[in-house]
């Protein structure tokens, strides 16, 4: 029997025992489809974190407070100090001090109710100063920033996020209408084109930002601590430099050592190493689960092997009766448990493929289909076939003709 022979024996086998089959692949189909699922979803949600903290700015730096210590020794995280200040960034924006930065933007942030007519809405009110617009490479969709004069004189203006907008603006243009924020009348000026992201939990697209000035004389604070510290390096080149430049100053300027500092210095790329390292965590996890139903799968494969072999035992013991080989016998039960094992994973695949379509949706969760992990996971599936069909095809081949014959 040749090969061709051999192949349509095997699907002849299947197809007499179609429920059979269909069940035995089940656990191949459910961990093919877990595995390209999983990966896309890991993979997704790499995309989107990388996507959201490019939309923080180019060749950015975030440097943060460090953290506070109350009364009781109870520590807070990151950022609950206020170690920083305005006298802060502007050493940092001085040439001298910082030649590899480019752009310096300082910002205060709060929760606040703005009020436009009948409409209100609590959102994260930024106050910051002008550079803020390009440090975070933001764009207007309409009307202007504010002025370096406007911050001088904490001017009342305000520039609206997109969703802000629309949330307290329901008829036409927001620029050239008035909100208020903590009492006080502000005048929009422009608002901020969609970006997309959202970065630290909250969206970048529901804020209002206005000068620094003018956000902290609404809290009433004379203090010029800020909450963060953007600076924007020359090129992503000079990202390094610009670092180890800010830190020594700040160093300097906090009188405080590396091992004792009381802030933070983040860059782009530690972010999306953190943000990753987290969700190859999960994908490693998942992928593992997947893993577990796909072995059940071989193992449901050999059994279900296990029984053909029992149950064609006077078929077997005919064909060696009437001439072929062990090799010939031992070839067709191997080629069946591949088949199984190839039309699962195919199976498997369409559902992933399917799912991945379908699934962002429904869960607002990106998933980006792999090609290599689709190709490895068909390849996988039919060396669990080849795998687990070598014990029930070796035993077909043992069997002796004259024992074959006469069991019943």
């Amino acid at each position: 029997m040749n090969w061709v022979e051999t192949v349509r024996a095997g699907v002849e086998a299947v197809r007499a025992h179609r429920m059979r089959s269909i069940l035995t692949m089940l656990g191949i189909v459910i961990g093919i489809a877990s595995v390209i699922l999983t990966v896309g979803f890991g993979q997704g949600a790499q995309d989107e974190v990388r996507d959201e903290i490019n939309a923080l700015g180019s060749n950015l730096l975030i440097v943060s407070p460090g953290s506070s210590t109350d009364s009781g020794g109870i520590r807070g995280g990151f950022g609950s100090a206020t170690t920083l200040t305005l006298q802060d960034a502007a050493a940092i924006a001085d040439d001298e001090t910082v030649p590899d930065a480019e752009r310096v933007a300082a910002t205060t942030t709060s929760s606040s109710a703005v009020t436009a007519g009948e409409n209100n809405w609590t959102t994260s009110v930024v106050g910051t100063t002008t550079s803020w617009l390009e440090v975070r490479s933001r764009t207007l969709s309409s009307g202007r920033f504010f002025t370096r004069d406007e911050v001088d004189a904490g001017a009342d203006v305000v520039v609206l996020g997109p969703d802000t907008a629309s949330e307290l603006f329901t008829f036409g243009s927001p620029v050239g209408q008035t909100v208020t924020i903590g009492g006080r009348q502000l005048t929009v000026i422009g608002v901020l084109e969609s970006s997309g992201a959202s970065s630290t939990g909250s969206s970048e697209d529901d804020q209002a930002v206005l000068p620094i000035s003018t956000a902290k004389s609404l809290t009433g604070s004379s203090s010029s601590s800020v909450s963060t510290i953007y600076v924007e390096a020359t090129s992503a080149d000079t990202l390094s430099a610009a670092y180890q430049e800010i830190n020594n100053l700040l160093l300097v300027r906090h009188d405080v050592t590396s091992a004792d500092s009381d802030y933070s210095i983040a860059t782009q790329d530690s972010l999306v190493e953190t943000a990753n390292s987290t969700n190859r965590t999960l994908t490693v996890l998942l992928t593992g689960i997947a893993a577990i139903s796909l072995l059940v799968g071989g193992v449901g494969v050999m059994n279900i092997m296990l029984v053909s072999v029992t149950e064609r035992v006077r078929e077997i013991g005919l064909r060696k009766a009437l001439g072929a080989t062990p090799s010939v016998i031992g070839r067709q039960f191997l080629v069946e448990a591949s088949m199984l094992g190839l039309a699962g994973g195919i199976a498997g695949v369409l559902i992933g493929v399917v799912g991945s379509w379908v699934l962002p949706s429904v869960i607002d969760q990106p998933v980006t289909l792999s090609l290599l992990a689709t190709v490895a996971a068909l390849a996988t599936s039919l060396l669990l076939g080849v795998g687990f069909g070598v014990y029930p095809a070796s035993r077909a081949a043992r069997l002796t003709p004259i024992d074959a014959l006469r069991s019943e």
